[in-house]
Formats: C-alpha cells, structure tokens, sequence
C-alpha cells in the first residue's frame, strides 16, 4: 500500500497548514476558548470560504467528493492547532448523517450551507445510559399529527451551545437497547422545550446536555426512514473515528515535537537534559507509540468511506484503540518528561495532553474498542 499522499492531498493539507499556522498561534487558541463563542468564527468562516468544509460532500452537491484520506488531511493538520472549530461534529459526522439518509431538498439545503460555513450542526447520541453503546437510546419520539412529539435527554453535544440545528437520536419503536427502532430527527436548537446547558470542557471546548421536553418537530424533521438510522448512525460513527483519529496524530506529533524541543533545552548538571540515556529511551517510546498511531490512522482513513463490512469495523476499531492508548502514553510521558511546566496552562503542552485524553473518550475509549474488536473477530 502506498502510504505518500498524492499532490491533491498534500495541497490540500499544505492549505490547512499554512491556515493553522498563521491563525491558531497558541495564545489567540487561548483566547478563542475563553469567549463565549468557545472557538473563533472568523476562523470557521474561512474553512468554508476555501472550501475546506466541503471536502467530503459529493461533487453534485457541490462538494469535492473527498476521500477518508482526504479529511485525514484536514483533522490532522487541526489537530496539530488545537482547533476548536465544530469540523469533526458539523462536516464528518452531521455532513455524513445527511449525506447518507437525509432526503434531497435536506442534502440540498444543509449540505450546501454546511459547505461554505454557513450552518453549523451538531449530533446528539450520546445518552447518560448509553457508553458508547449508540444503540442505547432512550429518548422518545411518538407520533403526533403530521409530526413528532420528542422527550429526553442528550449529553455532551461538543459545539452544540453554537450550533444552528442538532441532530439526535429518538426511539420510534423497539425497546432502550434493540438494534432497531432507532430515528433521526433535526431539532432547532432554540425551538420550545428544548433546553441546552452549556459547560466547558476539560480540553478547552466548549460543550452542553440538551434537554428535550415535548418538543414538537414536523415529519421534515425525520431523517432517512423511521426507525432504520441505527445502521446509519453505526456507519457514520466509524467515519468520526477515523477522522479523531487523524486528529490524535497531529496532537501527537505536535507534543513529540515539544518534547524534544525542550529536552535540548532544559540543562541539568551543566547538560541539556536531552544527554541522559534513560529520557532518550523514553523519546524513542514515544516515537514508536506515534508510528503505530500514524499507520492506524492512515489504515483508518483508508476505509473509512468503504461499504459497511466486519473487516471495516474490525480496522477502525484496532485503529481507536491503538490511538487512544498512544495519545494517552504520550501525555503521559511528555508532561513527566516537562516536570512542573508540563502542567501549567500558559503551556501548549497541557492543552494537547488534555485534548488526548477526551480525543480516547469520544466514540469509544480504546478498552472499549478493544473489547469490539475481540468481538468482531470472535463473531467471524
């Protein structure tokens, strides 16, 4: 397999990187998680303007119909900023529900403004219940009217404070845990019952629970058919690993790099701290961890937009759980390696640590992807 990105993908991820790099200093990172905003929107309306944030829609929707390797690029390079910008919730994951399920005046209508920057969507799956099983739905949806009634609770929406529409899984049938029965209905966000409470997260986002009391929605609201979004939402899941996985490489590699920088400059005993052999056989476990993540994610990337298949799942499984322990093993031994510095939050180390260890918990911690994968293989 030939790993080397061909010259439209490194286009595309030299853009986001010149991008980055000239907007998300880390100070101004800082910044845009103290606002209210909780990330800049300057900065997202630009992803849109240089297209960025139609990668992966198709061509006849005005997209660039890109590849999983191709939104590996981009998450790679934001996770290298520590971007707080909604790319992985409104693009990959909402622009992949729609995609896939949504009706054709939905596709035309959201997809085309997610495209230039101009909606933001947010997908609610996650319930207080659930971990990680997205099948464990207990939001409600019943019939009423030409509509839907909706009841329930949604947790840990990252970016639905300021998103435009969410998204969120509701049982039309079957019981808390059946495979079937599960819907996908588009919520206004500021329609009546519907109650968001906002908090920060540990990695500087920004985050909210919504609550849904009675919330009348209309059938338009229904995405795909009632009660068969469960394979849907399973198949798009996996596309969301992959690009967190991305994401995790580029804040590896970026804690590596900060390491080593300070490894050479940190003297002890008259010597950078860098000469001792016992922290030098920590950086080369290091390097080896981010390798093994490195070709995961690439692997990932690679079937990510694959028909649904054992063997892709199998792969993205590996790939998050090989991922989430390197992301965590590197936090680990870069802020050690720092001492009291590696802690303090003027330090852009901390903030990649902090964001490897919530990148291990979104969609699955790597026990958990452990255990899928001993159960896929177990089940072929």
């Amino acid at each position: 397999m030939d790993f080397n990105l061909n010259e439209e993908q490194q286009m595309l991820q030299d853009t986001v990187a010149r991008l980055v790099r000239g907007e998300y200093e880390f100070e101004k990172r800082l910044k845009f998680s103290e606002s209210e905003q909780g990330y800049s929107e300057d900065f997202w309306k630009q992803l849109g303007e240089l297209g960025l944030c139609a990668v992966p829609f198709p061509e006849e929707l005005g997209g660039f119909g890109g590849s999983g390797v191709d939104v590996q690029s981009v998450m790679t390079e934001l996770g290298r900023g520590l971007c707080l910008e909604p790319y992985m919730q409104t693009v990959v994951l909402a622009g992949g529900l729609i995609s896939q399920a949504g009706s054709d005046n939905q596709k035309e209508d959201w997809l085309s403004r997610i495209a230039t920057g101009e909606l933001k969507i947010v997908v609610g799956l996650d319930e207080p219940q659930s971990h990680y099983n997205l099948n464990d739905v207990e939001t409600r949806a019943e019939k009423s009217g030409d509509g839907y009634v909706l009841n329930g609770r949604k947790g840990v929406l990252i970016g639905g404070h300021a998103a435009d529409l969410i998204l969120v899984s509701a049982r039309t049938g079957g019981d808390s845990r059946d495979d079937s029965g599960v819907s996908l209905f588009a919520v206004d966000p500021n329609a009546e019952g519907v109650e968001r409470r906002v908090y920060p997260t540990m990695d500087g986002a920004k985050g909210c629970d919504v609550f849904l009391n009675n919330v009348q929605v209309g059938a338009d609201a229904l995405i795909g058919a009632e009660g068969q979004a469960g394979p849907v939402i399973q198949y798009q899941a996996g596309r969301a690993v992959a690009a967190l996985c991305a994401e995790a490489v580029g804040a590896m590699e970026e804690s590596i790099k900060l390491t080593l920088e300070y490894l050479k400059t940190r003297k002890q005993f008259g010597v950078p701290i860098g000469k001792f052999q016992v922290l030098q056989h920590r950086m080369v476990d290091m390097s080896s961890e981010l390798e093994q993540a490195r070709s995961m994610s690439i692997l990932a990337a690679s079937v990510a937009n694959d028909d649904a298949s054992d063997e892709r799942d199998r792969i993205l499984a590996a790939a998050k759980n090989v991922t989430g322990r390197a992301g965590q093993f590197i936090a680990e031994q870069a802020i050690q390696l720092h001492g009291g510095i590696g802690m303090t939050w003027e330090y852009s180390l901390a903030h990649y640590a902090k964001r490897l260890i919530m990148i291990n918990h979104q969609f699955g911690d790597d026990d958990h992807h452990l255990e899928r994968y001993a159960g896929l293989l177990e089940a072929s």
